[in-house]
């Protein structure tokens, strides 16, 4: 299974990708926890990060994507499967992964999109920044970094949509349905997702089917 993740701050996406992982046993691929290895480790790919930290510089695309295509090199040896945390951020991006995939042959089965409520994920990481005493992260800031979120990264969903391998999940819930949701679309899918081509195939949406998985309990 080969799974990349795409939700607004505060969706749950860390969480989430680490319970996906766990069930397939599978590598979790978090791009940020990627660059500070690659700089621990003093890495050539990590010296290129450092110089660009050091500037105070945003990393390239194409470093990042370097360091996914090595970490996506990895899995293959280890079976194929992955499920990919923290990037695509924007259109570009996603279409480089696309790329990166075919070379390797490793495109993503699923990009699961979380879907939740802006005020809600205000209210997570206000309460997420108290707890970790995070004085920087106010409301502004937050809503700033969400309108930021729907202008540049949420247009890939419909772009997944398009390819056909989107699944929408409602991220509201608490945070073990919401994982008994994913767990259970994705054991579904595993065993089509090889044989049914990306053309063949139509975006799913799970949002309406709460009950199912739990909600009511």
């Amino acid at each position: 299974m080969r799974v990349l993740m795409v939700a607004p701050p505060g969706a749950g996406k860390g969480t989430q990708g680490a319970v996906i992982a766990a069930h397939f046993d599978i590598p979790h691929i978090a791009t940020g926890d990627l660059l500070r290895e690659h700089v621990a480790r003093q890495t050539e790919l990590g010296r290129a990060v450092q110089h660009h930290l050091d500037r105070g510089e945003l990393v390239p695309d194409e470093i990042v994507l370097d360091i996914v295509r090595d970490a996506f090199e990895q899995a293959r040896r280890r079976g194929g499967g992955y499920v990919l945390d923290g990037m695509p951020r924007n259109l570009a991006q996603a279409r480089a992964l696309y790329q990166i995939g075919l070379d390797l042959g490793m495109t993503a089965n699923v990009a699961l999109h979380l879907r939740a409520d802006d005020d809600e994920l205000v209210r997570r990481l206000l309460a997420r920044a108290a707890l970790e005493h995070r004085a920087d992260d106010t409301e502004p800031v937050i809503r700033k970094r969400l309108a930021l979120y729907h202008e540049v990264t949420h247009p890939i969903v419909a772009w997944y949509a398009e390819r056909g391998i989107l699944v929408t999940v409602d991220a509201m819930r608490p945070v073990e349905r919401v994982g008994r949701q994913i767990l259970t679309a994705l054991e579904a899918m595993r065993s089509l997702v090889d044989h049914v081509p990306e053309s063949a195939r139509r975006p799913i949406d799970l949002t309406g089917l709460g009950a199912a998985f739990g909600s009511a309990d």
